[in-house]
């Protein structure tokens, strides 16, 4: 047993009366680990989030906003700001991921639709703003965890400007979009299903942000460890739409602007998730996302030949890049 491990038991040894046992829960892309306590017929999680690589106040203080608006997220029970200890409620193993098909995404996708709406009602002023620079470090990871530290590519000027410029435009469509409470990870390994009392689940939310009213939509529909037909996914998209017109949540908007948003709000989302992939292969030895990569980059390549200002990106991606993963 590592030294972590020891420690996160002494502490829980200080909480709970009667002895326990600890279970690794499946594994995070981050710093952190999790682990299901056992004691009698309860069980609790155990968040081991290791200073100074992660920071737990950002989940301790979305957690309590979110319990407060009713959201079905993991009470904090305990927690140890020093060591990185936090002692949450248990909610359960249903993933979406691992129910997820054709029979039930229209209904587990109908209440995700109204959680995401619920999140709107957040107090987020005091978020960080998901502004240019934050976007610009997101793009960053793709082009030097992805194209050169994975695919070992030689960027010339020529293919430098034209990232450049697709980056710009990028950008300017996520900051024309109405900004929200933006949860950031919201998809399929994020959300669980609750039954009873049939509701959703959300974890790993540490990073929310005041950000684009798109981005936990398209994090849903164009998840990155599944794939939907792209009438299917152009038609959850509209239905949303109307859903955040109904509630007030968004100014009247054409359905081709509001479809515009959504798809380039993805490519920037996915180039960030190729990065990522990346970086866990080559600094943190895990492996296990990169076969999630060619359905990403292909959801890129998709997207970007809807928009004839994307052609020469695409075009270059299709050149260049996807043979390589494909």
């Amino acid at each position: 047993m590592d030294q972590r491990t020891l420690l996160l038991q002494n502490w829980l040894n200080t909480l709970l009366q009667a002895p326990f046992t600890l279970t690794p829960l499946a594994g995070d892309a981050s710093f952190r680990r999790y682990f299901r306590v056992h004691q009698n017929e309860q069980t609790w999680v155990a968040m081991d989030a290791p200073p100074p690589l992660e920071n737990i106040v950002p989940f301790i203080t979305i957690a309590t906003l979110l319990q407060k608006n009713q959201i079905h997220a993991p009470r904090i029970l305990h927690y140890h700001l020093e060591q990185g200890f936090i002692l949450l409620s248990d909610l359960g193993d249903q993933l979406f991921l691992s129910i997820l098909n054709e029979q039930t995404v229209e209904h587990l996708y109908g209440h995700a639709f109204t959680t995401l709406h619920r999140l709107w009602h957040c107090e987020w002023d005091n978020l960080p703003l998901f502004d240019e620079g934050m976007i610009l470090r997101e793009l960053s990871l793709f082009v030097e965890w992805f194209l050169i530290k994975h695919l070992g590519l030689t960027l010339p000027s020529s293919t430098q400007h034209l990232l450049q410029k697709t980056f710009r435009q990028l950008i300017q469509s996520a900051k024309e979009q109405p900004q929200v409470f933006a949860h950031r990870d919201f998809h399929s390994r994020n959300l669980l299903w609750i039954d009873p009392p049939q509701t959703v689940g959300v974890i790993d939310f540490q990073d929310a942000v005041r950000g684009p009213l798109t981005y936990d939509l398209i994090s849903l529909v164009r998840d990155c460890y599944l794939a939907w037909p792209t009438p299917q996914v152009d038609r959850w998209i509209l239905q949303f739409q109307q859903e955040a017109l109904a509630r007030g949540h968004l100014h009247e908007t054409s359905t081709e602007r509001f479809l515009r948003w959504a798809d380039w709000m993805g490519i920037q989302r996915h180039c960030k998730a190729i990065g990522i992939f990346s970086r866990l292969k080559h600094r943190d030895n895990k492996t296990q996302y990169l076969q999630d990569i060619p359905r990403t980059l292909r959801y890129i390549c998709e997207v970007s030949r809807r928009h004839p200002e994307l052609t020469d990106f695409v075009t270059w991606l299709e050149d260049t890049v996807l043979e390589k993963v494909t």
